[in-house]
């Protein structure tokens, strides 16, 4: 693995490497510009060649809905989806639904 940083060459003999991301500091949402040269056995250098990686959250979150096993008659009680998460970014809304009576 690589652990690539702003504008510090990574050299290596392999055409393939996986790029690093800390977990703990991934590379920020948007477009992010990587750049290859190579050198032959000559030492000649080709020109640079680059490619623009979209880093996107395309990951659905989840939802974790929390509520009452039994609730009074005529009373109010309440639902709660605070244990919700998105591990790519963060909750922006809470959209419940009754779904009617359930049978069975």
């Amino acid at each position: 693995m690589a652990k690539l940083e702003i504008n510090v060459p990574f050299e290596t003999d392999q055409a393939v490497i996986v790029v690093e991301v800390d977990p703990a500091k991934p590379l920020a949402r948007g477009k992010h510009l990587f750049q290859l040269e190579v050198t032959d056995d000559s030492g000649n250098v080709s020109a640079p060649d680059q490619v623009v990686v979209i880093v996107a959250d395309r990951e659905r979150p989840t939802a974790v809905l929390n509520g009452p096993q039994i609730a009074d008659v005529g009373k109010e009680f309440q639902l709660n989806g605070e244990r919700s998460f998105d591990i790519g970014g963060s909750i922006k809304s809470y959209r419940f639904t009754y779904l009617g009576p359930q049978i069975g």
